[in-house]
């Protein structure tokens, strides 16, 4: 049964299809650092009891795990009511065909991906990044015959070179299936797609689905004074290098008088303000444990007036407001 939340739902573009606004990922969590069932399951049903109906994997998330997972918790829901994504590109072997957006890749790939999770067809399946060795138009094509094979309903990119999304929409025309939503990492302290392809998006009706809201979880303040025994900067070599700078880190003390003001949690008033973001469909979030995921939640909650949007703009600006303040950080 699911409580009595008022979660927002928001279109995919300009497709019919309704996703929560905050949706539930397996990046580095499920599979990875969260291997029990039991805890998987009570955060799903958590999400799901909220009105999270959009939920996020990825064939190389623990090597497949985190399809295994998150596909065992979600079978216990009307598949109607759910919206499941997945990419490929990433290798999942030492075969040097098991990789990349080649048509045989492809179509190995969304057949693994479908038994792993346990379901007929995939709502979303997203190529994980762009693969210079593969035409474009072999990847459309591919990409095109699963929609009608009816094993995917919508397809799209993630972490794509504007230039390399525009070129698959035209090729793919009015002709074959378009990608229709683009995943970026987008957070307060990566403001990168604000360059160029936010504008794009809108204008074009492409879905935004972003990760990464928390940049690794130094938005949440946890990494204020320092670096905690297991966390994720604490096991993530590669987060920590990007992510734990002495300036990001004071603006993000900056952001706590913002956040203190509003009465909130950093990590909600994060979430909030890219969910005030043109273009944004759906935010991805990741949860360790059940109050995690209720904590983000508050940021549905709140309301932020342009004299606030304008105060995080000072603190942590982006490319229309100042200085780049991001990291270009591509890892999910």
């Amino acid at each position: 049964m699911r409580e009595m939340i008022s979660m927002q739902y928001r279109n995919l573009g300009r497709c019919g299809l309704k996703l929560s606004a905050l949706g539930l990922g397996g990046w580095t969590t499920f599979g990875d650092i969260v291997t029990n069932l039991g805890t998987i399951t009570a955060i799903i049903a958590a999400a799901y009891s909220a009105g999270i109906n959009f939920f996020d994997m990825a064939d190389a998330y623990a090597r497949g795990e985190s399809e295994r997972a998150m596909g065992a918790a979600l079978r216990q829901f009307p598949r109607h009511t759910l919206v499941l994504s997945s990419k490929l590109f990433r290798p999942m072997s030492d075969d040097i065909n098991d990789r990349g957006l080649s048509r045989k890749h492809i179509m190995e790939s969304i057949d693994k991906s479908l038994a792993r999770i346990g379901t007929d067809y995939l709502d979303i399946y997203l190529c994980h990044r762009d693969d210079p060795e593969t035409p474009v138009e072999e990847t459309v094509r591919a990409m095109d015959d699963l929609v009608r094979a009816g094993k995917i309903l919508y397809w799209g990119t993630s972490e794509w070179p504007l230039a390399k999304l525009d070129e698959a929409r035209r090729i793919a025309g009015t002709t074959f299936n378009r990608p229709q939503l683009e995943q970026p990492q987008y957070n307060l302290l990566n403001r990168r797609i604000e360059e160029d392809l936010a504008a794009y998006v809108v204008e074009h009706g492409v879905g935004l689905t972003v990760y990464g809201p928390l940049a690794s979880g130094l938005l949440t303040g946890k990494y204020d004074d320092g670096i905690p025994e297991g966390s994720r900067l604490a096991r993530l070599a590669p987060q920590r290098e990007h992510w734990y700078r002495a300036e990001l880190i004071e603006r993000v003390r900056r952001f706590r008088k913002i956040a203190d003001d509003l009465g909130a949690p950093r990590a909600a008033v994060a979430i909030a303000w890219l969910l005030t973001r043109p273009g944004v469909s759906t935010v991805i979030t990741g949860a360790t444990n059940p109050d995690q995921l209720r904590s983000n939640l508050q940021a549905l909650t709140l309301q932020l007036p342009p004299a606030v949007l304008a105060e995080i703009d000072d603190v942590v600006p982006g490319p229309q407001t100042g200085p780049q303040g991001g990291l270009q950080q591509r890892r999910a």
